[in-house]
C-alpha cells in the first residue's frame, strides 16, 4: 500500500513523457550528422554520372542554393553538414535538369539516405 501513489496517473503520465523525451533526444544525438545522400538517374534507371546536384535551403519565402556536389560512377551524391529542417534537391547535366525533389527532416541536420532517385528529364 505505501508504494501505491508510484502507480497513479500523477507518476505514471510525468514518468511515460519524461522516457518518450529522453528516446527522442537520444535519437536526435545519435542521427544530426546532416548528411543526406542519394543517386540521379537517367529515364531508363540508369545512374548518371557528372550531374551537378544542389542542396537548396527552404525557407517560406524562397528557397536558396546553399551546397552543391557531383555524382560519382554509380550516379551517388553526398552532402555534409546540412543544418535546416526542410531542403529541395534538384540534378543537372548537358542542360536536362530533374524536377526539385523537396526533403521534409523530423529534426535540423537529421541524417537522411533517399530512397526515391531523382531522374533526370529528357535523357
Amino acid at each position: 500500500m505505501r508504494a501505491s501513489w508510484l502507480r497513479s496517473r500523477w507518476v505514471v503520465v510525468p514518468g511515460a513523457i519524461l522516457a518518450i523525451t529522453l528516446a527522442w533526444n537520444l535519437h536526435v544525438a545519435a542521427h544530426a550528422t546532416g548528411v543526406i545522400e542519394g543517386r540521379v538517374v537517367d529515364r531508363s534507371g540508369r545512374p548518371v554520372e557528372g550531374a551537378i546536384v544542389t542542396l537548396f535551403n527552404r525557407s517560406f519565402i524562397t528557397n536558396d542554393p546553399r551546397q552543391r556536389t557531383t555524382t560519382g560512377p554509380e550516379g551517388r551524391f553526398r552532402f555534409e553538414g546540412n543544418d535546416s529542417h526542410a531542403v529541395q534537391l534538384e540534378a543537372e547535366v548537358a542542360g536536362h535538369r530533374s524536377e526539385r525533389m523537396t526533403v521534409r527532416l523530423w529534426f535540423r541536420a537529421q541524417e537522411r539516405r533517399l530512397e526515391t532517385p531523382l531522374v533526370l528529364a529528357g535523357r
